[in-house]
């Protein structure tokens, strides 16, 4: 007896090597380039563009002024075998990449100390906590996956255990070279209280 069926089979996607990839043309929104899988960013909707417009600006105000690091919103990093563009993307002070006059590079080829990504309402959960992984294998300290809908953070510092964050008055976790950042739960997601 034949059984009419849809196949559940699926051709597996065309993997590119870095170098293919990094030839492509630019989109808007950026892609990024994880697993040999291209994979274009959604584009912010009103919560997610909220606190990043919020998060990195209260990051550099103490960690920038204080020469303890940097924040940067939506800046490509190209480590390891990926190519990434980090919600926020925050560089220890000692490691920013700098060009031959001691200005900010341009391109930089190092994963950052801290990627802060914002779960978008069409993001894959997968995917995002996939690249805040591979930062963590490679040199970085601490990664935030922010989910404003649910008012969550999960905090992964490196070499332990992921952090449940939901309370508000709970101080997030931050790297060792900006101890001196202290953010509320409260803080990150009070700023997109139109009415309070």
């Amino acid at each position: 007896m034949l059984l009419n069926s849809v196949s559940t089979v699926q051709t597996p996607k065309k993997t590119l090597i870095l170098e293919e990839f990094l030839s492509l043309p630019e989109t808007k929104p950026s892609s990024e380039y994880i697993d040999g899988q291209v994979i274009q960013k959604h584009i912010p909707q009103g919560k997610h563009s909220t606190i990043q417009g919020e998060l990195f600006p209260k990051i550099n105000a103490v960690v920038k002024v204080k020469k303890m690091g940097w924040a940067f919103p939506e800046l490509r990093c190209t480590f390891g075998v990926i190519f990434i563009v980090p919600d926020v993307a925050v560089f220890s002070w000692a490691r920013l990449p700098v060009d031959e006059n001691g200005d900010i590079a341009n391109i930089f080829t190092i994963a950052p100390d801290w990627i802060i990504e914002i779960l978008s309402p069409e993001q894959s959960h997968t995917k995002v906590t996939k690249k805040i992984l591979h930062a963590l294998n490679h040199g970085t300290q601490m990664g935030w996956l922010i989910y404003p809908d649910e008012r969550f953070i999960a905090a992964y510092p490196a070499g332990k255990q992921p952090l449940a964050f939901e309370d508000i008055y709970s101080v997030l976790p931050v790297p060792n070279f900006c101890k001196e950042l202290h953010l509320t739960v409260g803080e990150i997601f009070g700023c997109f209280l139109v009415f309070p």
